[in-house]
């Protein structure tokens, strides 16, 4: 399948009613023991979600608690469990592996062109030890006593009962499943490029995955030695981080967020690789400035490993350390700004579609934007001592990962549901779902902001009474959330039992990912294609063409000419 220059956008439509993905093989074993990366990647999508409710049904828990000062449905024991079993289950189990393991798994190989992954086995086997790793969180979670926060801080952690152990040997396990679909993405993207991908072809998705991939080969190792370190103090008895021990819990601090500040990278660089594509596709026009935010997402990659200090400007280090790391954490936001600023010119006089997809992506520059903004108030020394473990931090977490990087992922969803599924959704239905997920989560979490500025501080079961309206408002807010997520699956669980059989380009992309079939064929093409244009070329086409997925749309745009 070759790729002229100059051809319109393909439509993939060569094995129509043929094999595909979802029917070339049957049977529960066909699935389980698959080297095809698409099912593996539906596999890790179907996983994903459920983590991502179990996920939401404690952060629900957590926030109609707080409704009311005072006891309202649970103890403060139970609280601080859910609590944290909340945070363990969103960062470990969901939002880490949400979009590389779903998606770069179910794409990565089709936009170069590739039959799959450069290790398939390797793939297969990372799945299992994801699904190994979550039984061992379920263990922790059915003995009900994890309290210590998702950040298992000494020496809490290393005298808490022995559940611990459990949780924290799931996120060890689950360092394996980062680590080996981290090195088979980095091989696959060196060594499988269809001829014509070069690098500076390269998809912006690719670019995104491939850093996010060298974060995790490089970062997850020393929270697997840290996450060791810690059952081994517990069962040994060997000082490392207990104080009473002998150990240093400052030290642990430093340990874990050597890791845990890449893995903010690991969760939304990914988030930003799929808003490259929402934005190109649904403006028309190819990506202002390729290779500034194709480098942008290598020095984010790079500098996310020299910032973890901001963390820790509370916990007695020198002055001299803070200020560096001060002056680091505003260097770092300098590639995140690159993204924003490109994406906005690339949105100047582009050919906007306010499809369901391109409104998390829109969504998604809003609120990465605040949730960076806000962080330069907790990067510098000043502000950050009053702000350092308020609601204000507990705010500007959740506009960086769910703001970003969740709404990245079901923007992503959205995207790529047609292509996965070959069924098409309720376009009116997702626009209702986004504006019920957009609105609840601005009322959640922008009040939170005006919480910790006045001194609330996170992680507390009671408050004071002055507090009162703004929590209520919170809980109001995530219950807007919730529904906003109830009313996205009705909306895709509709669309697998009756929806209309999506077109081979729906969107009109220029992305390679649609030259294959819908849904993709088992081996994604029946030829090595040769590409000879870039992903975003979308001038090679005629405006027929690029409209093809929007007919009303066109008819306006001839009849208002």
């Amino acid at each position: 399948m070759t790729v002229e220059a100059g051809t319109a956008v393909p439509s993939g439509d060569a094995h129509e009613g043929g094999d595909n993905y979802l029917t070339h093989e049957t049977g529960l074993k066909s699935w389980l023991f698959t080297l095809d990366h698409k099912r593996i990647g539906l596999m890790y999508l179907v996983s994903v979600l459920v983590m991502f409710f179990l996920g939401g049904v404690m952060a629900l828990l957590v926030r109609t608690e707080l409704l009311f000062n005072g006891e309202t449905i649970m103890e403060a024991d139970t609280y601080n469990k859910v609590f944290t079993l909340h945070g363990a289950i969103m960062v470990f189990l969901f939002i880490i592996p949400s979009v590389p393991a779903a998606m770069g798994n179910f794409f990565l190989p089709i936009m170069l062109g590739a039959k799959d992954v450069a290790f398939p086995r390797l793939n297969l086997a990372s799945f299992w030890i994801y699904g190994f790793g979550t039984i061992f969180a379920i263990v922790a979670i059915v003995a009900g006593s994890v309290d210590t926060g998702w950040t298992f801080y000494t020496p809490y952690s290393a005298r808490a009962d022995s559940s611990v152990i459990w949780m924290t040997l799931a996120a060890f396990i689950l360092g394996f499943s980062s680590i080996l679909t981290g090195v088979n993405f980095i091989a696959t993207v060196h060594k499988m490029r269809a001829p014509g991908i070069h690098w500076k072809r390269l998809p912006l998705f690719i670019w995104g995955i491939y850093a996010t991939s060298v974060i995790q080969v490089l970062a997850t190792p020393v929270l697997a030695i840290t996450l060791l370190l810690l059952i081994m103090e517990k069962t040994l008895t060997i000082g490392i981080f207990d104080p009473a021990l002998g150990g240093d819990p400052v030290l642990y601090q430093h340990f874990f967020w050597f890791y845990s500040h890449p893995a903010v990278y690991i969760m939304i660089l990914p988030g930003m690789a799929v808003v490259n594509e929402l934005i190109a596709t649904f403006s028309q026009r190819k990506i202002f400035g390729y290779m500034f935010v194709a480098m942008s997402s290598v020095a984010l990659a790079l500098l996310g490993f020299l910032v973890w200090g901001h963390h820790m400007f509370t916990s007695g280090m020198s002055e001299y350390a803070t200020m560096v790391f001060s002056a680091l954490t505003f260097l770092v936001a300098i590639p995140s700004g690159v993204k924003v600023f490109n994406w906005v010119a690339t949105l100047y006089e582009g050919s906007i579609s306010f499809a369901s997809p391109m409104l998390y992506g829109l969504s998604f520059i809003v609120l990465f934007t605040i949730g960076g903004l806000t962080g330069l108030f907790l990067g510098t020394l000043s502000t950050d001592i009053h702000l350092h473990d308020t609601y204000f931090v507990v705010a500007h977490f959740h506009y960086v990962m769910v703001g970003g990087t969740v709404f990245g992922f079901l923007g992503g969803l959205h995207y790529w549901w047609p292509k996965m599924t070959g069924k098409m959704y309720d376009e009116k239905l997702a626009r209702v779902s986004w504006f019920l997920v957009f609105v609840g989560f601005n009322v959640t979490f922008f009040s939170q902001f005006i919480m910790g500025s006045q001194g609330m501080p996170r992680r507390y079961y009671d408050y004071l009474d002055q507090f009162q309206p703004l929590h209520m408002a919170s809980s109001g807010g995530a219950y807007i959330l919730g529904l906003g997520f109830i009313v996205m699956a009705y909306l895709f669980w509709k669309s697998l039992r009756s929806g209309e059989k999506a077109p081979p380009n729906p969107w009109a992309s220029a992305g390679y990912e649609w030259m294959t079939t819908t849904p993709p064929h088992p081996h994604n093409f029946a030829e090595t294609p040769v590409m000879k244009r870039g992903p975003y070329d979308y001038h090679l086409c005629t405006e027929e063409e690029l409209w093809d997925g929007f007919p009303e749309d066109f008819e306006a745009k001839k009849a208002k000419a």
